[in-house]
């Protein structure tokens, strides 16, 4: 059995070199198999195309020659970039050098709604005439983070003339301008988000500098230096993460984009590539576990590469390879209509959204069936698709909306989705109320057994994670079965051992047909003389959208029917080691769709009294029409 510990301190970036050595991690032939069709099985290698494959010379970032390295070195002890880069010259005047193409398209209805006077975030439309910029205002966090980034202006430049767009961004950045001028006061000069804004003012320069009003072209351009040369202090020092790959992004779009850049970008570069080596995990996946962050560093690179592209210099090998290591984890976690599934505190980010971020990268590359370090398993047979969470949660350094998770699973059958996880803590304090953000994080969300109704992992403020789940152990293995072979996996974690003294073992088989997921939840005594008593626990299965649920007779078994009328059922299977009765109920739940919407669901819970000696608890979900 593989076994997984939380994320440790991320390696540095020449390890690259040892996370793409194995080309299997990537498939570049095309897209993922269509429905019905079996996917290669988990011990075959992927090999890239033999004209695809990436070789070791890919990802070694170039070697620098003793006058690079001395330009880094002089430009990171604070010598001005112009006075290194053209040392006997009158600096030149601030300008941008060249216009970014970025392949990226923002969100269009967004872009609209921003013209006719009002940010749309998550779903909810915030007027600009009443919007309070001042830097003791407080907004939720998503607010906060669409704003200060300034990441609206792509969604203005999908949706108006470049005219109509600077017009409006006028009047947003003069605003803006106004509350946070001072560097490093309010959560607007956090180091990712200023980053991020940085470089939207780049990508976006002719909306942001093509207004009528000059004076506010100057205060804008003299921000971006501002902004520059406070990132180049603040980049070394966050912490590993995507929000200090995002400052560093921003330090080396400046440098290409400015003039007298050079000493700035070669700096940039040296931070960036060990930012990124920090970040991503040996498969591709984000130690923060989560999809949006992985969507958002795929964004962020493609718009640094179009920045490169825009002065017609060739951008370091190793960004493009990056960009390349991690579409393949999150194709792993979308479902049959293309969105992806509810991890880590986010909302079913819809597929559109996903599809445009994976063209604009040009990327072509099929899912990970197995994801060691990302830790999210992924089997399918036929129409049917499992999402399974088989590895520890973040670190709290890496944690961005940190979630109780677990050894929770979803499921999709085609393009609607029969098991689901909650989702959404992200987007609290929009349509999802902020009161119940923090619940959202906790294990009872998931689609996971709780014991005592406790989370397996603590979840604590601000999106951070305490004690729990350190260690869990994986076997994947393909088994025979009727026609073809079935898919198993098992896992377990030991968030409960030293709490209640039980390991929480799950064991999912999903037939070669799809037709059938049988699950095992097995309670293993940590020490070996387990404890006396019992312990209550929950086994919840949260329903997807749209699901009608009817328990049978026996109260042992219920209907799943699905909005476009197929048909599940699910069945309790007998238990072993339990003390007392266990019973099945239908309950009330929630989901939250990627917009932030909530939408009123089901859920299906097993109850009951365990012994803390160990118990094991059975069930099916079997398709039936």
């Amino acid at each position: 059995m593989a076994t997984l510990l939380r994320s440790s301190a991320g390696e540095r970036a020449d390890a690259l070199v040892e996370r793409v050595a194995d080309a299997r991690i990537l498939t570049f032939a095309g897209a993922a198999p269509e429905a019905g069709q079996a996917e290669p099985a988990p011990d075959e290698p992927r090999h890239a195309e033999p004209g695809r494959a990436l070789a070791l010379s890919d990802v070694i970032a170039g070697k620098s020659g003793p006058g690079e390295a001395l330009i880094r070195l002089a430009y990171r002890l604070g010598v001005p970039g112009h006075a290194i880069a053209a040392p006997f010259r009158r600096p030149q005047a601030l300008r941008l050098l060249a216009t970014v193409e970025s392949p990226h398209r923002g969100d269009r209805t967004a872009g609209t709604a921003l013209r006719a006077g009002h940010f749309l975030i998550h779903g909810v439309r915030l007027p600009l005439t009443s919007f309070d910029f001042a830097l003791a205002a407080r907004h939720a966090p998503g607010v906060e983070r669409v704003v200060h980034s300034f990441s609206w202006l792509a969604d203005l430049a999908a949706s108006a003339p470049r005219a109509d767009g600077a017009e409006v961004t006028e009047r947003i950045a003069a605003q803006w301008l106004r509350a946070h001028a001072v560097p490093g006061k309010g959560p607007a000069w956090e180091a990712e988000l200023a980053g991020l804004r940085l470089l939207a003012w780049l990508v976006h320069a002719p909306l942001v500098l093509g207004g009528q009003d000059k004076g506010l072209r100057t205060r804008l351009l003299a921000a971006i230096a501002e902004t520059a040369s406070w990132l180049d202090k603040r980049a070394p020092r966050e912490a590993a993460g995507f929000g200090q790959a995002a400052a560093w992004a921003g330090v080396v779009a400046a440098g290409l984009l400015l003039p007298h850049g050079k000493p700035r970008r070669l700096y940039g570069e040296a931070g960036l590539l060990k930012a990124l080596g920090d970040m991503v995990g040996e498969d591709g996946g984000l130690l923060s576990r989560c999809p949006a962050a992985q969507l958002d560093a795929i964004r962020l690179l493609t718009d640094l590469i179009a920045c490169y592209d825009a002065v017609r210099i060739t951008p370091p090998p190793a960004l493009a390879v990056m960009r390349e290591l991690l579409v393949p984890p999150l194709l792993a976690l979308r479902h049959g209509d293309g969105s992806l599934g509810s991890w880590q505190g986010q909302g079913a980010i819809p597929a559109e959204r996903v599809d445009a971020v994976i063209a604009a990268s040009g990327v072509r590359a099929r899912p990970l069936a197995q994801v060691a370090g990302w830790g999210y398993s992924r089997a399918k047979a036929g129409d049917t698709l499992l999402q399974f969470d088989t590895a520890p949660p973040p670190r709290a350094k890496h944690a961005r909306t940190g979630c109780a998770s677990t050894l929770a699973f979803e499921l999709s059958d085609g393009p609607q989705r029969v098991i689901v996880n909650c989702g959404g803590a992200a987007l609290a304090g929009g349509q999802v109320p902020a009161r119940i953000g923090q619940g959202l994080r906790a294990s009872a969300a998931f689609s996971t057994l709780v014991l005592d109704n406790a989370n397996s992992t603590a979840v604590l403020l601000h999106g951070q994670l305490g004690k729990g789940v350190e260690t869990v152990e994986r076997d994947r293995r393909m088994i025979p079965g009727k026609g073809r072979e079935a898919t198993r996996i098992a896992a377990s974690h030991d968030g409960y051992a030293s709490r209640f003294g039980l390991t929480h073992q799950r064991i999912l088989t999903l037939s070669g047909d799809g037709t059938e997921l049988a699950g095992e939840d097995i309670l293993v005594p940590a020490a070996r003389n387990g404890k006396r008593g019992k312990i209550a626990f929950a086994i919840r299965f949260h329903l997807g959208p749209g699901v009608e649920v009817q328990l049978s007779g026996d109260k042992r078994g219920a209907s799943l029917l699905l909005p476009d009328g197929r048909l599940w059922q699910f069945r309790l299977g007998g238990d072993r080691a339990g003390a007392g009765e266990i019973t099945l109920q239908a309950e009330d739940s929630l989901w939250v769709d990627g917009d932030g919407r909530p939408h009123a669901t089901g859920q299906l819970v097993i109850e009951g009294l365990g012994l803390r000696s160990g118990g094991q608890f059975s069930w099916l979900l079997r398709k039936t029409g």
